[in-house]
C-alpha cells in the first residue's frame, strides 16, 4: 500500500502546483527511505546514470534545437503566405493552408508550443482581417499546431519509445498513417464548414491573387517548399531507409535547420544565442523531470506498487481492452492538468509492464497514447494549446471563442483515436513492411 500512497501523495502535490521534478524526487526520496533506509541512496545513482546515458535520449536536445532554430528562420511565415495564395481561390482556403503548413512544421520541428504560438502570431490576425469567423480561425490554428504531437519527428514519440522500450524509428513510422489521417479529417471538416457557411470562410479577393501566377508562382512555390521538404526527407527519410538512427537523424536535422536559417538570412550571433539558451532550458526541463520520474519509479516499484496494481487489475476481471480503455481515460484527464512529459514518465512506465503481460502491442499502445495526449492538449477547459493560442491572440478574441472553435476538432481527434483502436494495422503495417523484404500483400497486418 505504500506504493499506492506514494502515487496519491505525488499526484496531489502536482495538482496543488508544486514543481514537477522536485515533487517527484522529493516525495519519492521520503518514501524510498521509509522502505529501503539509507540503501535507497545506493540504488538511486545507478538508476539515474543508466537512464541519462540512454543514447536514444540524445535525440531530445537535437530535435529541440532543430525546432527552435526553424522557428527563428522565418520559414513558417513564407510557407503560410505562399499556401494562402495557392488555396486562396477556395472557400476556406486560408484555413486549409494553415492545416497543411501546420503538418509541414510538425514534420520539421516536432514542438507543439512553438508551432501553436508561431501559427497564432502569423495567421490569426490575417484570418480575422479576411472575414473568417473567430471560432474557425482559432480551432484551425490550435488543432494544426498540435499535429507536432503525433507527426514525426515528435519529441513525444522519442520519449514514449524510450519508456516503452520500443524502437523510436518504429514509433515514427507507426505514427505516419494516424497523423495524416488526422490531417485529412481536418481538411474535410474545414471544406464542409466553408461549403455550408461560406460567410465564415470567404476566399481571398481576385485582385490579390492576380499577381500570383505564371513564373512568379512557380518560383515562390519552389522557394517555400523545397527547403522544408529537403529537411523532412533528410531527417525522416534517413530513419525510414535505415541509413541513420533517430539520434543521428536528429543531428542531421539540427545542422539542416541551421543551414536553412543561414539561407533565409536570419542567422546571426543574437539568433544563435537565443536558440541555444532556449534549447538548454527545454532540455534541462525534460531531463530534470526524468531524474525525478526515475526516483519515483524506483520507489514505486520497490514498494510493490506495480505488483499491487497488477493484482488489482487481475482481481477486477478487466480484459486487456477494458484496461486499455481505463488507462486511456486516465491519460486523457491527466492531460488537462499536467504536461505530456510528466504523463510519459509517471503513468506510462506504471502501465507498460501490465500491457506487456496482457499481450498488447506496445508500439500500438504508444501511438494510442500519443494521439490521446494530442486530444487532451486541445480539450477545454485546460488544454495547453488553448492557453498558448490565447497568449498570442488579439484582445478581440475571447477564451470562449477558442473553446467554441476547438470543439469540432476535439470530436475529429476522438474519431481518429477510435480509428486507431479499431484498426491497429494502421500503426503496425508500415513498420512491419519496412523491416521485412517481402511484398506488402504477404504481410500479416495486410491480411
Amino acid at each position: 500500500m505504500l506504493g499506492t500512497l506514494l502515487f496519491i501523495v505525488a499526484l496531489a502535490a502536482l495538482l496543488i502546483g508544486y514543481p514537477v521534478a522536485f515533487t517527484l524526487g522529493g516525495v519519492s526520496t521520503i518514501f524510498g527511505l521509509m522502505t529501503f533506509g539509507l540503501d535507497f541512496f545506493n540504488f538511486l545513482p545507478l538508476r539515474i546514470w543508466g537512464v541519462n546515458t540512454n543514447i536514444l535520449l540524445m535525440a531530445v536536445p537535437l530535435f529541440v534545437y532543430m525546432g527552435v532554430m526553424l522557428e527563428s528562420s522565418g520559414l513558417a511565415e513564407e510557407l503560410l503566405e505562399t499556401m494562402a495564395l495557392l488555396f486562396g481561390r477556395l472557400r476556406g482556403g486560408l484555413a486549409l493552408s494553415v492545416v497543411i503548413v501546420g503538418a509541414m512544421l510538425a514534420a520539421s520541428t516536432g514542438i507543439v508550443g512553438a508551432t501553436v504560438v508561431t501559427m497564432g502570431l502569423l495567421s490569426l490576425p490575417t484570418m480575422l482581417r479576411r472575414g473568417y469567423s473567430k471560432q474557425l480561425s482559432t480551432g484551425t490554428i490550435a488543432s494544426a499546431g498540435t499535429l507536432g504531437q503525433i507527426i514525426p519527428p515528435s519529441i513525444v514519440l522519442v520519449l514514449l519509445g524510450s519508456v516503452l522500450n520500443v524502437s523510436v524509428g518504429d514509433m515514427f513510422v507507426g505514427a505516419m498513417i494516424p497523423g495524416f489521417v488526422l490531417v485529412g479529417l481536418y481538411i474535410l471538416w474545414i471544406w464542409l464548414f466553408a461549403t455550408f457557411r461560406p460567410q465564415s470562410a470567404p476566399p481571398i479577393p481576385a485582385e490579390e491573387l492576380a499577381a500570383f501566377k505564371g513564373k512568379e508562382m512557380v518560383i515562390r512555390l519552389l522557394r517555400a517548399f523545397v527547403a522544408p521538404v529537403v529537411l523532412i526527407v533528410a531527417v525522416l527519410g534517413s530513419i525510414f531507409a535505415g541509413i541513420a538512427s533517430p539520434t543521428e537523424a536528429a543531428a542531421v536535422g539540427a545542422v539542416g535547420a541551421t543551414i536553412l536559417t543561414v539561407i533565409q538570412k536570419r542567422f546571426n550571433l543574437e539568433t544563435l544565442n537565443k536558440v541555444m539558451k532556449e534549447t538548454v532550458f527545454l532540455t534541462c526541463m525534460v531531463f530534470i523531470i526524468l531524474v525525478g520520474a526515475t526516483c519515483f519509479s524506483l520507489a514505486f516499484r520497490g514498494e510493490g506498487g506495480d505488483r499491487f496494481l497488477q493484482s488489482l487489475i487481475t482481481a477486477s476481471g478487466l480484459s486487456p481492452m477494458g484496461f486499455l480503455a481505463v488507462f486511456m481515460l486516465v491519460v486523457f484527464v491527466a492531460g488537462f492538468f499536467i504536461d505530456f512529459i510528466e504523463i510519459t514518465f509517471i503513468l506510462v512506465p506504471i502501465a507498460a509492464p501490465i500491457f506487456a503481460s496482457m499481450g498488447l502491442d506496445l508500439l500500438w499502445v504508444g501511438i494510442l497514447v500519443a494521439v490521446n495526449l494530442q486530444t487532451s492538449f486541445l480539450t477545454p477547459p485546460f488544454g495547453f494549446s488553448l492557453f498558448y493560442l490565447k497568449g498570442v491572440s488579439p484582445p478581440s478574441v475571447k477564451t470562449t471563442d477558442i473553446y467554441k472553435g476547438i470543439i469540432p476538432f476535439v470530436a475529429i481527434q476522438l474519431v481518429g483515436l477510435l480509428l486507431v483502436v479499431l484498426f491497429p494495422e494502421s500503426v503496425t503495417c508500415l513498420p512491419e513492411y519496412l523491416s521485412r523484404d517481402v511484398p506488402i500483400s504477404e504481410l500479416r497486418c495486410w491480411n
